[in-house]
């Protein structure tokens, strides 16, 4: 290499000072540096090399922090990090203390919206939009790029509707690459497709129809392309639209052919792009793979199960029954709130229809869960993904509040398994068919047993169990934190003056076990991964009171605050329900 530019561009002004023809050298810089840092600290590596020529392009076009820039989910930003002012601590992402994965508004100001979830980014930028007309400013730009699964959202939609009828200075960069996590679907999808290979849809042009100003299809790696369609947008007044053809992974032959696995590959090596190998060891299951493949069992014995995911066929293992029984499984795109009311609908119709959403993904479908399925008392069956602290993603993705925001919905059981084979029966019984719709959560990473796939046994709904007797307290935890627990009681002298408690169910709780813990312990502790403000801690505490128990109550969980990321292990030290901080909060119970 003859030179280093990217290491003198501190801010956008700095690469602003470079010729027009040094770009195509800071791109092969800029995949270089992201390449290099994600193949040792891990993270997400296609979609940010696919939008390297349109990261600089725009902060090289336009006078960004005035000039508003706002990214969609924010898998895409690194290089955008990199180039306003994070590249020497850029190896801290996604790391406790370190830079957030995603854009994040205290973190810088080029960081002009947080985001996390998909398909924000058209509203906020219209917001910014109206509020700097408001404010007398009609010169100012506001950019929303959004990718072309983000742009199939209904609040994408929204937005779009909305900023038709406006005169907002804004633009709508779509960076079309035909995947999200997962292969792009539907029938926008398709629509796309057709223009990017010049056939004439049998519609008119959709975007135009909505008032938009459109441009392209145009080649997104090409700078002097890129550079053409801003200059003649901005002499259109109004919202406006720019259609770019990227390539996710671009740069780097195993990420772009190899999308799915390359979005977040785990350590490579940066030369060769082979991903590094594996502790050859058998590991316990991942919990997604526990559901995946429990579900096509069942499915194969039941023709009434159906599978729905919101974009997320390979983070939920819906890919098996996807594979297995592609006419009753369904990817219905980052569509939340349709995946949640088309289950509904289905299940109106006896279909026994299990439902894998992320918790976090879960809150963007709140209303539809109360007003379409627990309202109407459908079984529709939610399988809830990477519940609790999930690690490097962070504030935005951690499952910490289902707990809350579903134990107030009435009709709603809330299923808590504890480990693989009390997943594997919670979703056997629930295939059986149940009076009620149910919330099973799980978390994100692996389990403990090798020895799962054992012989399936129905499960009393509403039933906890006793996990090891004791003296003088009693533990009661809730779902897979029961690791952390014995754990820490393995470690911890005298354990056997505590008792531990499964607690199995959130809704309905067991009271007759719960009664038979607070007439035997004075002091009690509940344990959760999520908040501790509404939890199920606060539940047993409710139960507590309201039978005019006495006995010592200590919650412990996820204090009142948005944690951060860092390892999960980290995380769970962090707030207190790590093995090693229960077990000092039992040494200091016991003195």
């Amino acid at each position: 290499m003859t030179s280093r530019l990217l290491q003198n561009i501190n801010a956008p002004k700095d690469l602003r000072k470079l010729d027009k023809s040094e770009l195509l050298q800071v791109a092969k810089e800029l995949r270089e540096f992201i390449i290099d840092i994600v193949a040792t600290k891990e993270g997400h590596l296609g979609a940010s090399l696919g939008v390297v020529e349109l990261s600089i392009a725009l902060h090289y076009y336009f006078n960004t922090p005035e000039d508003v820039l706002v990214w969609d989910v924010g898998h895409q930003a690194y290089g955008h990090k990199i180039l306003t002012g994070r590249r020497s601590i850029f190896d801290t992402n996604r790391k406790l203390n370190g830079l957030s994965g995603f854009p994040k508004r205290n973190e810088s100001e080029y960081d002009t919206f947080g985001v996390g979830h998909s398909s924000t980014s058209i509203s906020a930028a219209l917001g910014m939009a109206i509020a700097s007309r408001l404010n007398g400013n009609t010169v100012k730009n506001h950019i929303a790029v959004i990718g072309d699964a983000s742009i199939a959202s209904g609040m994408a939609f929204e937005g779009l509707n909305h900023a038709g009828v406006t005169d907002a200075n804004l633009w709508v960069i779509l960076n079309d690459n035909a995947i999200g996590i997962d292969l792009s679907v539907g029938a926008l999808k398709e629509y796309l497709s057709k223009s990017k290979i010049g056939i004439k849809p049998k519609q008119d042009n959709m975007i135009e129809a909505l008032n938009f100003h459109y441009s392209g299809p145009i080649d997104g790696h090409n700078f002097d392309s890129i550079f053409k369609a801003f200059e003649e947008l901005e002499k259109v007044k109004g919202p406006k639209f720019l259609h770019l053809i990227t390539k996710k992974g671009k740069g780097l032959r195993q990420a772009e052919e190899n999308q799915v696995t390359y979005h977040a590959p785990g350590k490579f090596d940066k030369k060769t792009g082979e991903l590094l190998p594996k502790n050859n060891e058998q590991l316990p299951p991942k919990f997604q793979d526990v559901f995946g493949l429990t579900l096509v069992e069942l499915a194969k014995t039941n023709k009434e199960i159906i599978g729905i995911t919101p974009a997320m066929p390979t983070g939920s293992s819906l890919k098996y029954m996807m594979q297995e029984f592609p006419d009753r499984a369904f990817d219905v795109g980052i569509a939340e709130q349709h995946a949640v009311t088309l289950a509904a609908g289905m299940a109106t119709q006896g279909k026994t229809v299990f439902c894998t959403i992320y918790s976090t993904f879960l809150q963007r479908a709140y209303d539809q869960l109360i007003h379409d399925v627990a309202l109407q008392n459908l079984p529709v069956i939610f399988c809830v993904d990477r519940a609790g602290l999930v690690g490097e993603d962070g504030a935005t993705h951690h499952g910490v509040f289902d707990i809350a925001y579903l134990r107030c919905i009435p009709n709603l059981i809330i299923a808590t398994p504890a480990d693989e084979i009390e997943l594997r029966n919670i979703l056997y019984t629930s295939s059986l068919g149940l009076e009620n719709p149910i919330a099973i959560r799980y978390p994100r990473g692996r389990g403990t047993k090798l020895d799962w796939q054992k012989e399936f046994q129905q499960v009393t709904i509403g039933k906890g169990k006793q996990l090891q007797p004791g003296n003088d307290m009693a533990i009661i935890s809730v779902g897979t934190i029961k690791t952390e627990v014995e754990k820490a009681l393995g470690q911890l002298q005298h354990s056997e003056k505590v008792a531990h408690y499964d607690l199995g169910f959130v809704k309905p709780l067991d009271e007759q076990l719960l009664t038979e813990i607070f007439q035997q312990y004075q002091t009690v502790i509940t344990i959760e991964d999520g908040v501790i403000s509404g939890g199920a801690g606060e539940a047993i505490l409710a139960f507590a009171h309201r039978h005019q128990f006495t006995s010592k109550i200590m919650n412990l969980g996820v204090p009142d605050e948005f944690i951060e990321q860092g390892t999960t292990e980290e995380l769970k030290d962090l707030v207190g329900i790590s093995a090693e901080k229960i077990k000092k909060t039992l040494q200091q119970l016991l003195t």
